[in-house]
């Protein structure tokens, strides 16, 4: 099943999702925009609250005065009949003549209870009064008489500040004034704090995010510090850790110079350590050299001495020639173990390597030749390409790198193994693998399989003796020749792929030969 690539943007949608995964720069303008925010909701609140109370006290005070004019004018009986001063009174059929006297706003609500009746008016622009039906003055009947003024909504016509009073003549009056302006300037208002907070957020917004893209730019430079330490080799071998912050973003009276000032501490400590360690590899690796340099005579002196016994004419006891015999195999071995060390401690002083084209086919061909005759127990495969293919390098490293491979694999599998052996060009580079159908190496072994002297016995079957020495110098090796080697391993196929720079010039296609 073909593997899907994470989609970058729904990557970023899903981490801006997650605030605890914003930077920290996102962080500050968040807080700081949302502050705003609050402060902006905040002020808009009071200022309505403030306003609505101011227009409804100035409401209030109208109704006031408007329920006095109703009362004084409406003293009648509701029925258009004259009060008992005399006069000439407003009334009319509606009930709320009283909404005629003068200095009544248009708009004015007037009605009269009486007898459990409610009759309304709502006085015109005009001077006309239009008269409100039955079902949507019920609303009035509830409405406290005790001079103080409530609001209530009167069906279709919107919400009313009420003000009820008593006539003389027992019936009940009822003035109201209307709240449409009032909510409209109300409406108004928040329109107006909306659009002036949303300006405010942006202009913040896009003025915090400057400031705080500049107060964090010296803390950006610390990080890059970091991040460029973080590229550099120091596994191993000679390090100038040079990287250091820049004095200006090292001062302690601030937050990030704190910072700057620790990692330059941190890095001096680093680059103490570090040279430390190389002093003492340097010394171990001489001390290896020199004292395999040294150990190669006295070697070769013994198997000498060994081969003139075994060459005299008077034949030697059964005994001391057994012994002999192992002087000599022991000794061979001791030498093949000091050429190895040697070998490694060259590589690790970077001595550097042959540079020249390498026929990496020719060399395999008579690699696995080699291999075949010492492990006919085993089945040997070939799968190459029809053309040669050639590699810059040290043909010598190199075949002892496909020797030490195909050793590995026939001194650590049982007989009747099958060991293939394959070439093929991957984007400019050369991978030879060399894999095996053999038991595999153990899980725990695998990060240390290319360490020296590291052992896997517990995990595949072993015929014959081996330093530990044989991997270590194939990753040596290929590191030396700027490639890379890794293994991968399960029971019944164990694969160890060495991926190598291919020599400038055309190399060959996928058409390949196998044997």
């Amino acid at each position: 099943m073909a593997s899907r690539t994470p989609d970058p943007s729904a990557t970023d949608a899903a981490r801006l999702l997650r605030p605890g995964r914003w930077s920290l720069r996102t962080r500050l303008l968040v807080v700081l925009v949302s502050l705003l925010a609050l402060v902006c909701l905040a002020v808009g609140l009071v200022t309505s609250v403030t306003l609505q109370h101011v227009l409804l006290g100035r409401l209030d005070a109208q109704l006031t005065s408007a329920g006095g004019r109703s009362s004084n004018a409406g003293g009648g009986d509701g029925d258009g009949s004259p009060p008992a001063g005399g006069g000439e009174p407003p009334y009319d059929h509606t009930g709320a003549g009283f909404l005629r006297a003068p200095g009544q706003a248009a708009g004015t609500l007037g009605a009269r209870i009486a007898a459990g009746r409610v009759a309304a008016a709502i006085l015109a622009n005009d001077g006309e009064l239009q008269t409100v039906p039955t079902a949507e003055a019920a609303a009035l009947r509830t409405l406290p008489v005790d001079n103080r003024p409530h609001t209530r909504e009167v069906r279709h016509r919107g919400d009313y500040r009420l003000l009820a009073t008593q006539s003389p003549d027992g019936d009940v009056l009822i003035t109201g004034l209307p709240l449409a302006d009032l909510h409209a300037t109300l409406y108004r208002l928040a329109a107006v704090e909306a659009a002036v907070a949303g300006l405010a957020l942006i202009v913040a917004g896009v003025a915090g995010d400057a400031i705080v893209r500049r107060t964090l730019r010296p803390l950006r430079r610390v990080a890059a510090t970091a991040s460029q330490v973080s590229t550099l080799p120091l596994e191993r071998g000679e390090v100038a850790l040079a990287e250091r912050v820049a004095a200006a973003d090292t001062d302690q009276g601030t937050e990030v110079g704190q910072v700057g000032y620790a990692l330059n501490r941190l890095l001096d400590h680093v680059s103490a350590a570090l040279r430390a360690r190389q002093a003492s590899e340097s010394r171990v690796r001489r001390f290896v050299a020199d004292a395999s340099h040294e150990l190669r005579t006295p070697l070769a002196a013994i198997r000498g001495y060994a081969e003139v016994t075994r060459r005299t004419r008077e034949a030697a006891p059964p005994d001391l020639a057994h012994a002999m015999a192992r002087v000599e195999s022991e000794a061979a071995r001791m030498t093949a173990l000091v050429e190895d060390l040697l070998l490694l401690a060259r590589l690790d002083s970077g001595r550097p390597l042959e540079a020249a084209p390498v026929d990496l086919t020719r060399l395999v061909l008579d690699s696995v030749s080699d291999a075949s005759a010492a492990g006919r127990d085993h089945q040997w495969r070939l799968n190459l390409p029809d053309e040669p293919v050639t590699v810059d390098g040290d043909g010598s490293r190199l075949h002892q790198v496909v020797a030490n491979l195909l050793a590995n694999a026939r001194t650590h599998t049982p007989g009747g193994t099958t060991v293939t052996t394959t070439i093929t060009i991957e984007e400019g580079a050369v991978v030879l693998e060399v894999s095996d159908n053999g038991p595999g190496i153990a899980a725990t072994a695998l990060p240390t399989v290319f360490e020296r002297f590291a052992r896997a016995d517990s995990s595949r079957s072993r015929t014959t003796g081996s330093t530990g020495l044989g991997l270590a110098i194939v990753h040596a090796i290929v590191t030396a020749h700027h490639g890379s080697v890794d293994v991968v391993s399960q029971p019944g196929r164990t694969v160890f792929r060495v991926r190598l720079p291919a020599e400038s010039g055309p190399q060959p296609e996928a058409s390949r030969r196998s044997c």
